[in-house]
């Protein structure tokens, strides 16, 4: 492997930081990603102002990320208004009841007019000519802006500024995706924790062939997780292929799956976490040895050697200013005229663990995915390196196997790159 992780992942217990300390860093990111990224990419979309509106347990996707930790609400109802200057520079307000220190200006006095009536007001005083609503058909990232939401803004704003709405898709999903510097350093570390929870889930410290079952590693991590003050984003998954034993493809039930871990078994796990308002997501593999074998099948590993030539093909397609679709399309073509079967299914990942950006395939939309996947890549922006490869194994008979990967990697300088190293050697379970 690539990378090294120590024999217990409680090694990085110290190295994950209490509540509060957590909550500092998150406003720290939050004011260099206000006064530098969300500027540049109004600009960039030709926006003068940002309406983002959510009441409280039904938040805007966006809007949590552009609250000050360690706000959990959007506290009856929250206004924020982002007006772009003639300048360059930003103006942030909010109108709340609450506020949120010197993160944004509180511009409403509920003693005095309607929240409504001020938002009318702002928008009045400053007369933006073009004014982003969070409303897109193509991701739901930028569609958090409610029917009746939209409806008070529409009414209060009056038909002159209404004519001046437009979606602000563009602008969500690039304020989402952007990662800035200090967020990049710290990525790499949160990678790292990641691959020590599978190194020693796939290990005899966890899994004791003909007793243990996935269920069993699969909550084990759901627990570790937990204790060590991070949050699963999913449920993650175990999932067993063998010699003799047919197995079920992605998509499809799995109810009669063997469960019980047994010698000679192929072990494939997908995790993720989220923390410091980050997340990370991970698809690697173990081999359980059989008696008198010190390491897997030449088959198998012959099988991971390809998956791993996919993910490099791939990392090569990934281009600023690709589409999603370009990239996918590159990157078949490629490993296709290598011999290759290759599947991708790449995702963004960021604020969410499927997050903001371009699609870079689906496991049932190998051809290309309309809309999400013709957004194109920028710079400095994360992404779950998600594929896999089929191939036959000799010492199997022949069997096809699935050897399915995932690695976040970050594209920057139009160089993509993993954060964290990548596996390319089995976890073995003796």
């Amino acid at each position: 492997m690539q990378f090294s992780a120590p024999i217990s992942v409680d090694a990085y217990r110290s190295k994950i930081l209490p509540l509060r300390l957590r909550a500092e860093v998150q406003k720290d990111w939050l004011r260099q990603r206000l006064e530098k990224v969300l500027p540049e990419i109004m600009k960039r979309e030709g926006l003068d102002m940002w309406i983002v509106a959510a009441r409280e347990y039904n938040e805007d996707p966006v809007i949590m990320t552009l609250l000050p930790a360690p706000a959990m609400s959007a506290r009856r109802r929250t206004i924020l208004v982002f007006h772009l200057r003639e300048d360059g520079t930003l103006e942030r307000l909010t109108l709340d009841r609450y506020g949120h220190g010197d993160f944004y200006e509180a511009v409403w006095n509920p003693e005095e007019e309607d929240q409504y009536e001020c938002l009318a007001r702002v928008v009045r005083e400053r007369d933006p000519q073009t004014i982003g609503l969070n409303i897109s058909e193509n991701f739901a990232f930028a569609d958090g802006l409610t029917h009746n939401e939209y409806q008070n803004i529409a009414a209060a704003l009056g038909e002159e500024y209404a004519s001046r709405f437009k979606g602000a898709e563009r602008l969500a999903v690039g304020w989402l995706e952007r990662r800035i510097e200090a967020e990049l350093i710290v990525y790499p570390g949160m990678v790292e924790i990641g691959h020590a929870l599978i190194a020693e889930a796939f290990s005899s410290r966890t899994i004791q062939p003909g007793i243990t079952t996935t269920d069993d590693v699969v909550w084990w991590m759901r627990e570790k997780m937990q204790s060590l003050g991070l949050q699963a984003w999913f449920q993650p998954t175990v999932d067993i292929q063998a010699w003799g034993e047919p197995f079920t493809p992605i998509g499809k039930k799995e109810e009669n799956r063997r469960k019980v871990i047994l010698p000679g078994d192929l072990l494939h796990c997908d995790v993720g976490f989220y923390y410091l308002g980050l997340a990370t997501d991970q698809q690697q593999l173990a081999y359980v040895l059989r008696p008198g074998e010190s390491d897997a099948p030449q088959g198998l590993k012959a099988g991971l050697a390809e998956a791993n030539r996919l993910q490099e093909i791939h990392l090569a397609a990934m281009q600023v200013g690709r589409t999603g679709n370009q990239v996918l399309k590159a990157a078949l073509e490629t490993a296709r005229a290598e011999g290759i079967q290759p599947m991708i299914y790449t995702h963004p990942i960021g604020y969410h663990g499927h997050a903001a950006g371009p699609t870079i395939g689906l496991w049932d939309r190998q051809e290309g995915v309309p809309d999400r996947g013709d957004y194109e890549l920028f710079d400095d922006t994360c992404y779950s390196i998600e594929l896999n490869i089929k191939k036959a194994v000799p010492e199997w008979d022949g069997q096809e196997v699935m050897f399915a990967l995932e690695e976040e990697a970050v594209l920057s300088g139009n160089q993509a790159r993993w954060l964290s190293g990548r596996q390319t050697e089995f976890h073995l379970i003796g």
